[in-house]
């Protein structure tokens, strides 16, 4: 009998990335890449030129199908397999990224007489213009006491869906009016391949507040806006598919666009962070797993159901089924670097990087890593993207502290590394503090590879730190799901034993590291509150003032 294989297709900010896997052990033959054409449009439509506000980020879903064509025949033929030997195929995407759609899946983009409407495309999960919407959904729900709210740590993010829903009502409601869904992107890839909408368990929970079954009330959200009050029920609503379940079978044309054989398993959408738990073989509470990148995803499994401060939500089988899967995050994380090293970074740094035959990136790193912990006299606030967990709050924005007329390069890009653990440690101490105790830390992403950050992130948080066997995270996690899907494990825990792959305890905690960290840690937390929880919003004044400057 041959060998069976599964793909697992994982949708990032700038492009899409099909791996190859085999079913009976997760080994990974092959992966290509396809980068999306119109990448992330956050200044101005690609397709007419239109001018876009402050905190914008779109993307067109013309590019997620051109990863089907592109990517997916490209690992098929690169693993050198017989496409007759595949059984499924899945996908994650970046989460929420959502979109309008007709009934039959077409996005409204598309229609030539919404090329020119903002709303009528794609808002990626960085969209941060509806973080008015969100001030006024938190306000409401508080006032009201929703009970749906303490599952979100008080406080829902401008990147879900009821934010970006009632932004995308108010100011463009013919583009509303017109949509028959607003569709999660993980679910609209799923459509194109299964002929199908199925909505995933895990954005509705994540991202659309769906919990034990319902959304937010109509009344609550006829308070927001009275022409709003059918959102959840007319956009939002529909049949609900568990994660690792079918969601149909491969189409004609989805055949034709991926060589792959017509019938096969299309398994339900999934969330990258989510959908990686498996790959790094952590589905057992207390195991958090961290996929870093552009920004950091952090996902646990608890067998407890506890209200945590500034968690972007708790699912019940959010993760794996019997377990409730818990999320929290950071919005910025290698974005702040590649902003840094792109617009900061003198010119003989990156000869000098040239010379040494290294990436930018990894000699301002070895420069770093050169001098004590402490001694650049700097403090970093990450909010360069805002706040995602604790203070969930994008209104927020980055701070350096500490500079002088010596401060180098290298030290500042240091404290900004720094400054991104901390972040973590944050989270993690909340967690602890709330009574989810972390174990284990697990690094997916690519920011793994650097080990000068590996060390200090274990230093920081004091906890083991262990890491996938894997570069393609989220995609080896889909493809895993596909298998179960398909029939080949019972479930994902099953199939995560078989398929997945992890180093564990690859860096330990060094306690002398740990308490220098410790001084820099206590400067980061005074910040954290004083810029953050209200004592100071300077912050939001100067977002409030270039908003004005931007849209005069």
């Amino acid at each position: 009998m041959s060998e069976k294989y599964t793909i697992g297709v994982d949708y990032g900010t700038l492009s899409g990335r099909a791996v190859v896997v085999r079913v009976s052990d997760g080994h990974e033959l092959s992966s290509a890449v396809f980068e999306y054409p119109n990448a992330v449009m956050d200044n101005k439509l690609n397709a007419t030129g239109k001018a876009l506000g402050a905190d914008w980020a779109l993307q067109d879903a013309n590019d997620y199908v051109e990863v089907l064509k592109h990517a997916v025949p490209e690992a098929v033929k690169l693993a050198g397999i017989n496409p007759s030997d595949v059984i499924g195929i899945a996908t994650d995407f970046t989460a929420c990224t959502i979109l309008p759609v007709l009934e039959d899946s077409t996005p409204l983009h598309n229609l030539p007489e919404f090329r020119d409407r903002p709303h009528a495309y794609v808002k990626l999960w960085k969209h941060h213009a509806a973080q008015p919407h969100a001030d006024r959904i938190n306000n409401l729900a508080r006032e009201r006491n929703e009970s749906w709210m303490p599952r979100y740590g008080g406080q829902i993010s401008s990147e879900w869906e009821l934010a970006k829903g009632l932004q995308l009502f108010e100011e463009d409601p013919e583009i509303y009016n017109r949509m028959y869904k607003f569709v999660e992107a993980a679910d609209w890839i799923i459509w194109q391949l299964g002929g199908k909408y199925v909505r995933n368990a895990c954005t509705a929970g994540y991202k659309g507040n769906l919990q034990d079954g319902e959304y937010p009330s109509r009344e609550f959200f006829a308070a927001l806006n009275p022409g709003f009050a059918n959102f959840a029920v007319e956009k939002l609503d529909h049949e609900i598919g568990q994660l690792g379940a079918e969601a149909g079978k491969l189409t004609a044309e989805a055949a034709a666009w991926t060589g792959l054989p017509e019938g096969i398993t299309v398994a339900v959408g999934n969330v990258d962070a989510h959908v990686t738990a498996p790959a790094a073989q952590a589905t057992q509470p207390g195991q958090m797993v961290a996929i870093m990148g552009t920004s950091t995803c952090h996902v646990m499994n608890s067998d407890k159901l506890v209200e945590v401060p500034g968690m972007c939500g708790v699912v019940d089988g959010g993760i794996v089924s019997g377990l409730y899967g818990y999320e929290a995050g950071q919005s910025g994380v290698g974005d702040i670097f590649a902003w840094y090293v792109n617009n900061q970074v003198p010119a003989s740094y990156f000869a000098e990087a040239e010379k040494a035959g290294q990436s930018i990136h990894q000699y301002l790193t070895d420069l770093a890593a050169e001098e004590p912990i402490g001694a650049h006299g700097l403090v970093v606030l990450d909010w360069h993207s805002g706040n995602r967990s604790v203070l969930v709050d994008h209104e927020l924005s980055g701070i350096v502290l500490g500079l002088t007329l010596t401060t180098r390069p290298e030290q500042i890009y240091r404290a900004l590394l720094e400054a991104t653990a901390f972040g973590t440690r944050k989270i993690v101490e909340t967690f602890q503090q709330s009574g989810v105790p972390v174990t284990e830390f697990i690094v997916a992403g690519g920011l793994l590879k650097n080990k000068f950050l590996m060390q200090l992130y274990s230093d920081a948080t004091r906890l083991p730190l262990s890491t996938i066997a894997s570069e393609q995270g989220p995609a080896l996690g889909s493809a895993i799901h596909a298998a179960v899907a398909a029939g080949a494990y019972e479930n994902i825990r099953e199939a995560a034993e078989a398929m997945g792959h992890s180093n564990r305890g690859v860096y330990q905690p060094n306690e002398a590291s740990a308490r220098e960290y410790d001084k820099l840690y206590a400067e980061y937390e005074i910040l954290h509150d004083y810029f953050g929880r209200g004592a100071n919003d300077v912050m939001k004044r100067l977002k409030t003032i270039r908003r004005e400057a931007i849209n005069e």
